[in-house]
């Protein structure tokens, strides 16, 4: 049986369910009688092909980045935090009313005072099911789902009826922020073809470097996966459970609300009635899985999702391909990542530990 390292195995679990998903997608494209080369090549192109491709490819990937972080860290912490879209959407929809209402206050003051509203208010809604769940165990799958919705539908009475009319187009969509409060930079604009590629995407690499140097570099990030690895272990070592849950949940909102951030502040200029959970949520989560939760890994998830997504509308267009065929693509390579662990059936660690006996025996070291 062919042996490989740990490391390499996720690599190549990855690559598989990558070409499978495209393989999926062709088969289809062929049982309906499109050519899926020109299909593929369509879509590259129009993705990559350009300098306006590539900077909605960029543009499009950069809210994936913050919000697949923050599922990331919340996975690191064993625990599953589907409530990306309402922290997201909040943090979207604080960061335009704070512009909006402030429009003359100078750029150095309310563009940072904005991200820093909109990071704070996803981080609440994270922090609020963190701390149920420490406090009395509820289920945090249940509660972020169940704040999707409360989110949601809070966002649209707060527009509809709380919201100034001064702000407001109509009761469902805002004026356009001033340029004090936007993430538009004219030359980066410029230089990929008017595209709406903005300054998110420097905060999406700051984002990056941040991720891996707290969960690879820092205490918290330690404990974080500590807690989530084995979480008796961890109270053994003298770590507080319930401390790093809420931290972890915080955190995670903190990021999935800059998404929604850069979302608003960069991508739309203004905020509009959402009839549904953001995609940028769903779609993180997916990136993280993918990405296998590492920071390099959330980077090229993001890019191939967006090369995904800019670059089916172009399949659309050029090869007259329906747009539902990237929605095929993308279900097909999360349903091989999800089923990893039969492929890695075929492959065998090279004298790995599994992290939690690992933890187990640091303890009984200690003991």
């Amino acid at each position: 049986m062919l042996k490989v390292t740990s490391k390499t195995k996720q690599n190549l679990v990855l690559i598989i369910s990558i070409l499978a998903g495209f393989l999926v997608g062709a088969v289809i494209m062929l049982v309906w009688s499109y050519n899926p080369l020109q299909a593929y090549s369509s879509m590259f192109m129009s993705a990559l092909g350009n300098m306006n491709g590539l900077g909605e490819t960029i543009r499009e990937a950069t809210p994936l980045i913050f919000t697949a972080i923050g599922f990331a860290i919340a996975s690191n912490a064993g625990f599953f935090n589907i409530g990306l879209p309402g922290q997201a959407q909040a943090g979207w929809l604080t960061s335009i009313w704070l512009v909006l209402a402030n429009p003359n206050m100078p750029k150095f003051v309310l563009l940072p005072l904005a991200i820093v509203a909109g990071i704070i208010t996803g981080a609440i809604v994270a922090g609020i099911a963190g701390w149920l769940r420490a406090q009395f165990g509820t289920n945090e799958v249940i509660t972020t789902i169940m704040f999707n919705y409360i989110v949601l539908y809070s966002s649209q009475y707060l527009m509809q009826q709380i919201m100034p009319s001064r702000l407001r187009i109509d009761t469902d969509t805002t004026k356009t922020i001033s340029a004090n409060g936007s993430l538009k930079i004219n030359w980066l604009s410029s230089m990929f073809g008017d595209s709406r590629i903005n300054a998110g995407i420097f905060l999406a690499m700051i984002a990056v470097f941040l991720y891996w140097y707290l969960m690879k570099k820092t205490t918290i990030g330690f404990e974080i996966r500590s807690v989530g690895t084995n979480p008796f272990a961890s109270r053994y070592a003298g770590m507080s459970t319930k401390k790093n849950i809420i931290l972890s949940m915080l955190l995670s909102g903190g990021f999935a609300g800059l998404g929604g951030v850069v979302q608003g502040l960069g991508t739309y200029q203004n905020y509009f009635t959402q009839t549904t959970s953001l995609d940028i949520g769903w779609d993180g989560l997916s990136v993280a899985l993918l990405g296998g939760g590492t920071a390099v890994g959330i980077l090229l998830a993001a890019l191939l999702f967006s090369i995904l997504k800019i670059g089916g509308l172009g399949m659309q267009t050029i090869a007259g391909i329906p747009y539902e065929i990237v929605s095929i693509v993308i279900a097909a390579i999360i349903f091989f990542v999800a089923i990893q662990y039969v492929i890695g059936l075929l492959f065998k660690d090279k004298g790995s530990t599994p992290d939690i006996e690992k933890v187990s025996h640091i303890t009984e070291g200690e003991q």
